[in-house]
């Protein structure tokens, strides 16, 4: 299962990237991100990363800046940037972390989007909690990964079942709707991973195909509906193991490593991009990308992709 495969390829990583912390080495291999990775994360023009023990935040090419945290997990929304400490809790800050706070206890997982979280606790209960802060909501239960769209938003059950809830005008279900549902409703099945962004949302079934639905304007979700919307799931590609998608690109990570992107900045159908991906995010231009290597990397949609040099590896 994809899950599994970027938990491991992380555990990979995380050999070096987390000595010490083997403790939690479960917790980790089974994270999952608003990307494809609990090491990655990006959303509009926030970016964080896990590299070497060590987490960073940054804002577009700014030099990426240490936060002191411990994490398993990041995340980042409109205007905030979260993390998962090892202990569970799930933590919040706008620009200054010395001002977090904590959002929620208990945590295995969360993904961040535009208007709050979607945390997965240990007991596999889905709760949203607002970026405005306030206490946190049940949704549901038996959630294995979730997604928060720009407006819309979604969960996979244990079992596959994707439900999606929230604004519908531009195919976001995947089910022919356009007319919002009042609660989450079901319209797909074994599903394993889903990401999501500005008004469209990209899903990774358990046999390795990559399906797209909504706002199709610049491709995101493939020829499907180009230049309008995709109102119904549609295959992108197949063999992929990881995927994420910006607010008008996506991004997925085959088999052998290799990453490949479409949409704005690049052809509807999957061009190759760079060999040896564990794990890559999308914002609104911007791509990050975590190389087996240990080694970040950072590029605008269509353009060459640069390290990143951190704080710790600076030449």
């Amino acid at each position: 299962m994809p899950d599994h495969l970027w938990g491991a390829a992380g555990v990979k990583i995380n050999v070096v990237i987390l000595l010490g912390m083997l403790v939690n080495a479960v917790a980790i291999a089974s994270a999952s991100a608003d990307s494809s990775s609990p090491l990655l994360a990006a959303y509009y023009d926030r970016q964080m990363a896990i590299v070497d023990q060590a987490v960073y935040a940054w804002k577009g090419v700014e030099p990426p800046t240490r936060v002191p945290i411990e994490a398993v997990q990041v995340g980042v929304g409109r205007d905030s940037y979260y993390a998962l400490t090892v202990t569970g809790d799930l933590l919040g800050f706008r620009d200054d972390p010395a001002r977090q706070r904590t959002l929620l206890t208990g945590v295995a997982k969360f993904a961040a989007g535009r208007s709050g979280v979607l945390a997965i606790k240990n007991d596999r209960t889905l709760w949203w909690i607002k970026e405005t802060g306030g206490d946190g909501q049940k949704i549901a239960d038996d959630v294995g990964t979730a997604a928060v769209g720009d407006g819309a938003n979604y969960y996979i059950t244990g079992s596959g079942a994707l439900f999606v809830s929230g604004k519908a005008h531009r195919g976001q279900y995947g089910d022919g709707r356009l007319t919002a549902a009042k609660e989450f409703v079901q319209t797909a099945s074994d599903a394993v991973r889903i990401t999501a962004h500005t008004g469209h949302a990209i899903l990774l079934s358990g046999n390795g195909d990559v399906m797209g639905t909504g706002g199709n304007i610049y491709g995101p979700v493939g020829r499907h509906g180009l230049g309008d919307k995709a109102v119904r799931w549609s295959l992108i590609m197949s063999g992929a193991r990881a995927i994420a998608t910006g607010s008008s690109h996506s991004l997925a990570i085959r088999q052998d490593g290799r990453l490949v992107a479409w949409g704005r900045g690049y052809n509807p159908e999957p061009q190759p991009v760079m060999p040896g991906v564990v794990a890559v995010a999308a914002g609104t231009a911007t791509t990050i990308a975590l190389k087996k290597d240990g080694t970040l990397w950072q590029w605008d949609r269509g353009e060459t992709p640069n390290r990143v040099w951190l704080t710790a590896n600076k030449p």
